[in-house]
């Protein structure tokens, strides 16, 4: 036996790469929008939750103080919240609803202040709304 037919070199062809790199790129074109699409749902969510968190600490601070809070600040100053979440813009600038002539509890003393907060963004949801109504 010569020693050209024993050391033969193995590798791989360029038609064997393409099929490979082509396979590759059809998997991630199938897979990234469903990430993409993941990845907004869960903004959406957090959204939601930190919509929820902020509204239902406002109403928890009108009922115990008897007063409606003049910013989000003072429901953090009174530990209502750790700190002011992220808007789905990624900042902390809540569009606020002022409320002049509503009372949420019947011991409260003075009218006016928060009485909601919606989310400054102007995007449109995944559901065809936009985020500030939500």
């Amino acid at each position: 036996m010569s020693s050209r037919t024993t050391r033969r070199i193995r590798g791989f062809t360029l038609l064997e790469m393409m099929v490979v790199v082509s396979i590759i790129l059809i998997l991630l074109g199938i897979a990234m929008p469903v990430y993409s699409h993941s990845m907004l749902r869960a903004r959406e969510d957090n959204l939601r939750q930190n919509l929820d968190t902020l509204n239902q600490a406002i109403y928890q601070y009108a009922i115990d103080k008897h007063k409606m809070p003049k910013s989000l600040s003072d429901l953090v100053s009174a530990h209502y919240i750790d700190k002011v979440p992220n808007d789905i813009t990624g900042s902390t600038d809540w569009v606020l609803e002022q409320g002049e002539d509503i009372i949420m509890s019947l011991d409260q003393t003075d009218a006016g202040g928060v009485i909601g907060v919606h989310s400054g963004s102007n995007q449109i949801a995944s559901d065809g709304t936009e985020y500030a109504k939500w």
